[in-house]
Order: C-alpha cells, then sequence, then structure tokens
C-alpha cells in the first residue's frame, strides 16, 4: 500500500496521519529553520501530556536529497503529542517557546 502524503501542518513541517490515534506511526518531515541553517544534525524531541512532558525522547532525523529532514514514531499515549527540534549543539526549533502540540485521539467514536 503506497503511503499517504504528509499534510504541511505548520510552516515547513510536515505529518502524517493527522488527527493522530494512540498507536499510530506518526511519520514528521522538517524543512524549518534548522535545516535552512544548514544543521549537520537534527533531532525530533518528543514528549507527552499537557504540562511538563512525560515520556521525553530524541529521536535522530534522517536528511533527504531534498535537504528536508525526516523521523517517524510511534504515538504510545493517548493525551497529547508534543515536540520540537534542535541540532545537538544547543540551537532549537521550538516555535518561539511554543512548541507544536496535538491531540491524541483514543480511537473511538463518540456517540451522540
Amino acid at each position: 500500500m503506497p503511503r499517504r502524503k504528509l499534510e504541511e501542518v505548520a510552516d515547513g513541517i510536515f505529518m502524517d496521519p493527522v488527527p493522530i490515534t494512540a498507536g499510530d506511526e506518526v511519520r514528521l518531515k522538517y524543512k524549518g529553520l534548522l535545516a535552512q541553517s544548514g544543521a549537520r544534525t537534527i533531532y525530533l524531541r518528543t514528549g507527552y501530556g499537557t504540562g511538563a512532558w512525560e515520556g521525553v525522547q530524541d529521536i535522530p532525523m534522517r536528511k533527504g536529497r531534498d535537504g528536508s529532514w525526516a523521523a517517524s514514531l510511534v504515538v504510545d499515549n493517548s493525551s497529547r503529542l508534543n515536540f520540537c527540534f534542535h541540532d545537538g549543539a544547543n540551537n532549537w526549533d521550538n516555535n518561539n517557546g511554543m512548541n507544536w502540540s496535538y491531540e491524541i485521539h483514543d480511537g473511538s467514536l463518540d456517540e451522540h
């Protein structure tokens, strides 16, 4: 089955699937500030929750031929996915300190 095209969710950030359901493998593609600045490595920092991040991890991203960076993760929490990017040299792209945040759905259908 062919992969779906990633949706641009913010300037220079692409993601699939949107919306996110717990258990999904989420693919992210990054063409933001660090990529444009010629970073040699870029990491996707992720965590879960609405306050302090839980389950924080840094995922190394792979550089594409077009200069973008890509990574994927399996969403193993049902609260909120938070993420930002860094180059390992204390340079961050964190949405001006706001990070990026997406609600995770539990996969159930609401009955009305």
